[in-house]
């Protein structure tokens, strides 16, 4: 019983990487994609999701992408 809740508990790990890195990889996207190249904001949200890995892409996308979105519609 032991090594299947061990199987799980690997399994259930596994995944959460797999999301972390796909919500990492779809914000750096956007960010490079959408983001305008007016100013530095573009290079500071790439660096902070860099740096920051999955926080700075939280913060992209609850702080930054909301932003852009009503200023530029996309």
């Amino acid at each position: 019983m032991d090594s299947m809740l061990f199987g799980l508990l690997i399994l259930g790990i596994v995944a959460l990487v797999i999301f972390q890195l796909v919500i990492w990889i779809w914000m750096l996207v956007d960010c490079l994609q959408n983001e305008p190249s007016t100013g530095n904001d573009k290079v500071i949200w790439i660096l902070l999701m860099v740096f920051l890995g999955i926080l700075g892409s939280l913060l992209y996308y609850f702080i930054r992408r909301p932003q852009r979105i009503e200023e530029f519609g996309h």
